[in-house]
């Protein structure tokens, strides 16, 4: 008589790790034709756009550094990064962080990825690493591309700031580089509600659209007269603050915070979704949303987040009301006008004179002075007064101001026709553009009033 051998016990089934789960989820967003395609329009297409607006005459100069992309290519990368803040970014967020978690709802995949990894976290975390890779690379595409065509169809020529000083090569690439790495804060922040949307409403599409129309809301909000406490705290005023970095000294008391509250919501969007897949139940196949758990879940978290960084922003900085006021304003124009005399000086072959010498100042009126001096509009009128050395009469010039809720502001020359009158000036080189014409400028707005 045998005894039968006993049959050997089967392997433990070993769950698929983090790393793996990672890669797996990435090869499936870079395998969807519509990602393959963003990746691709992000890495070409703004090169071509940048070389090729370079070129014409007809320059987006509503934009900021816009009427400067003839000169330098150094302003297609930031032209392009005052769009990609108002759109690109936004949408391509909701197209891959938006989608990442519903697209298992529409597929009805989600049983076989938890008998694979079996674990909400690691799902999770996949998911979102991978989905931020997706993102991250979209960005330098768009980073990467503007630069190379602002470079090859223009050249690498000193930038002018915001203030008018001029920068070199060297600091100009550096401070592009900086702005578009300030701008991932606030696209983490939508990529964490687009994680949110997807987790929380399933396959229903608002999710894919979430984070496109928060940003379209607060896109709309910065345009309205808030006070600069509550601009800084939405997540999106850090598409527009690292205009700061393009002053001497630089304004980075706005940049700063607003990128620390894009951080913040960004952490808070994501756990809120994640504390929200914990609480899936997969076992139903109907699955469609999260229904009042959106509200009290995700929604009420983030309305009370705004309270929070509000009251946070307020009571750290000495900002009040809108942050525009008359002796900024003055202030900004003054230090603005001084270096751009000095550049067009330079041009016609001028003797130089400091901007010590030259000791310009501002008088402002908003709405011919029937109104009070502060807050944004198109209604501003300013003269600048500047001495030149053994001349006696000072030299004057006006402007027309077009001053934004977020502290930019456009000055538009009113004569005289020999300083700021007229768009060119005659060179011993040829007919160039002239500096004091019209320019862009930008009023601190956590700055205190300059005194004196």
């Amino acid at each position: 008589m045998t005894v039968a051998e006993a049959a050997p016990a089967p392997a433990p089934v070993r769950p698929v790790g983090l790393g793996r789960g990672y890669r797996f989820e990435l090869r499936k967003l870079l395998s969807q034709w519509r990602i393959r395609l963003l990746l691709l329009a992000c890495w070409i297409a703004p090169a071509v756009f940048v070389a090729a607006v370079s070129q014409q005459s007809d320059l987006p100069v509503d934009t900021v550094f816009g009427r400067l992309m003839s000169q330098t290519g150094w302003a297609g990368p930031l032209v392009l990064l005052g769009f990609a803040g108002s759109y690109a970014l936004p949408l391509l967020t909701s197209l891959v962080a938006g989608d990442v978690f519903a697209a298992e709802d529409r597929l009805g995949t989600w049983r076989h990825l938890l008998v694979a990894m079996r674990s909400y976290q690691r799902i999770f975390a996949a998911k979102a690493f991978a989905s931020l890779t997706v993102i991250v690379l979209l960005v330098a595409g768009l980073a990467v591309s503007s630069t190379a065509g602002g470079l090859l169809g223009v050249g690498d020529q000193p930038l002018i700031g915001l203030d008018g000083h001029l920068l070199s090569s060297g600091d100009a690439a550096l401070k592009v580089a900086l702005a578009w790495i300030s701008v991932l804060a606030p696209t983490l922040a939508l990529a964490g509600i687009g994680l949110l949307g997807s987790v929380a409403l399933g396959r229903s599409p608002m999710g894919l659209l979430l984070p496109a129309v928060v940003a379209l809301v607060m896109a709309v909000a910065q345009l309205l007269p808030l006070p600069v406490v509550v601009r800084l705290a939405l997540p999106t005023y850090a598409f527009i603050s690292w205009n700061g970095l393009f002053t001497d000294p630089a304004q980075l008391g706005p940049l700063l915070i607003s990128v620390a509250v894009s951080l913040v919501w960004a952490a808070g969007a994501t756990s809120l979704a994640y504390l929200l897949f914990l609480r899936r139940d997969f076992t139903d196949l109907s699955y469609d949303g999260a229904g009042r758990r959106v509200v009290t879940s995700g929604l009420v978290p983030l309305v009370a987040l705004i309270g929070v960084t509000t009251a946070v922003v307020a009571a750290a900085t000495p900002a009040s009301g809108s942050g525009i006021d008359q002796a900024k304003l003055q202030q900004s124009l003054s230090v603005e006008f001084a270096h751009l005399y000095r550049i067009q000086a330079a041009q016609l072959n001028r003797p130089d004179v400091t901007e010590d010498q030259l000791a310009a100042t501002t008088e402002c009126a908003k709405g011919g002075g029937r109104v009070e001096a502060e807050g944004a509009g198109n209604d501003w009128r300013c003269v600048v007064t500047w001495h030149l050395p053994g001349i006696a009469a000072a030299g004057q010039a006006i402007y027309q101001l077009d001053v934004t809720a977020d502290g930019r502001f456009v000055a538009d020359g009113d004569g005289p026709k020999e300083v700021n009158g007229y768009f060119q000036v005659r060179t011993p080189e040829g007919d160039q553009p002239n500096p004091l014409w019209q320019f862009d400028g930008n009023v601190e707005l956590l700055s205190s009033t300059p005194k004196g």
